[in-house]
C-alpha cells in the first residue's frame, strides 16, 4: 500500500461494506488495495472499449429500425 499516495473517503451501503470487508479478508488484501484493484480493471475495460470503437470508425452506420427491418427479412425475428 506505501505506493499509494492519495486518499479518497467512498461511502457504501452497509451491506455492500460488509461484503467487501469480507472479499478483501478473504482474498488476503486491505479494502483499498481491493478497491484499487477494481478500478484499475474498470478502467481497463473502458480502455478495451474505446479501442473496439476506435477500430470500427469506419464501419458503416444502421439505424436500429432498420436493423429490424434486415432481420425481420432474413427470417431472424
Amino acid at each position: 500500500m506505501s505506493n499509494l499516495s492519495k486518499r479518497s473517503t467512498v461511502y457504501f451501503e452497509p451491506e455492500i461494506h460488509q461484503a467487501l470487508k469480507m472479499r478483501a479478508a478473504s482474498a488476503n488484501l486491505s479494502v483499498s488495495e481491493l478497491i484499487d484493484e477494481a478500478v484499475r480493471l474498470l478502467m481497463r475495460e473502458d480502455q478495451e472499449d474505446l479501442a473496439a470503437v476506435s477500430e470500427r470508425i469506419n464501419e458503416s452506420e444502421i439505424s436500429y429500425e432498420d436493423l429490424l427491418n434486415d432481420l425481420k427479412s432474413h427470417g431472424k425475428i
